[in-house]
């Protein structure tokens, strides 16, 4: 077991720079950030400031040019169970049951039938859909969908939750919803999520630490502990400080 003061994750002078024709562009550069466990962080920051590009590092889908990317103390050497993406359309099978969907993986990892079986019905319940492990993607909520969704990655032995802007396409009343429905399951689970958006109200409602990105080229320009007792109140006067700071901090770095 690792022990709880090494942090689950640690970039050190991670860099990122692609070549675009005889340009190359560097997406990320120098970042250094640490992530323990149990933690919820947002990746804030303008468009091409590197937050998706840090993200699909940590999920190992780029390797870094420069620089350290470390899980437990070891090298992130790719794609990982350990690692789990949850997608804007959540990317649920849409021909197989809630039960199915979060069978599937420990399935294709080669899980006998009645164990995976029986991890599914653990997460189903971890994650309050206990009525529901027989219906279809078609007959659920956003909300519930969401819930199927962390609940497979749960069922892969994920430690850390990857999240890509998942409720940019919403309206406002689905958003806050399902911005709840995170929240409760992160209080079930003691997941660690690292939570890519846009917008600093959605970072602060959601997140223990807001870390602020800002492009040309991407770096981290401050990493924001954020103190407020939950449930957050996005009308109190603490938040809107907050919201306030925030907003400075990206309006100071174009």
């Amino acid at each position: 077991m690792a022990e709880p003061t090494i942090p689950i994750l640690a970039a050190e002078r991670l860099s990122k720079r692609f070549a675009f024709g005889a340009e190359t562009i560097t997406a990320l550069s120098e970042a250094d950030f640490t992530l323990h466990r149990g933690e919820f962080i947002c990746l804030i920051g303008p468009s091409g400031c590197g937050k998706s590009t840090l993200l699909r590092m940590v999920g190992g889908f780029e390797t870094p040019s420069e620089g350290r990317l470390l899980m437990w103390g070891k090298p992130v050497g790719g794609p990982g169970p350990d690692r789990g993406m949850v997608f804007q359309d959540y990317g649920l099978f849409p021909w197989l049951t809630v039960a199915g969907n979060i069978a599937f993986g420990p399935l294709a990892r080669g899980r006998p039938k009645a164990e995976a079986a029986a991890t599914a019905r653990r997460f189903i319940e971890t994650v309050g859909l206990t009525r529901f492990a027989d219906a279809y993607p078609h007959q659920l909520s956003g909300g519930m969908k969401q819930r199927v969704a962390i609940a497979r990655v749960l069922a892969n032995d994920a430690e850390i939750v990857l999240m890509d802007e998942p409720f940019g396409a919403l309206d406002a009343f689905t958003r806050e919803r399902l911005q709840q429905e995170l929240l409760d399951i992160w209080a079930r689970t003691k997941l660690t999520v690292i939570f890519v958006t846009h917008a600093i109200e959605e970072a602060i409602l959601l997140a223990d630490r807001v870390v602020v990105m800002a492009a040309a080229p991407g770096r981290i320009v401050a990493d924001e502990r954020i103190d407020l007792p939950r449930p957050r109140d996005p009308t109190e006067p603490a938040f809107n400080l907050l919201r306030r700071r925030l907003s400075a901090m990206l309006g100071g770095h174009h």
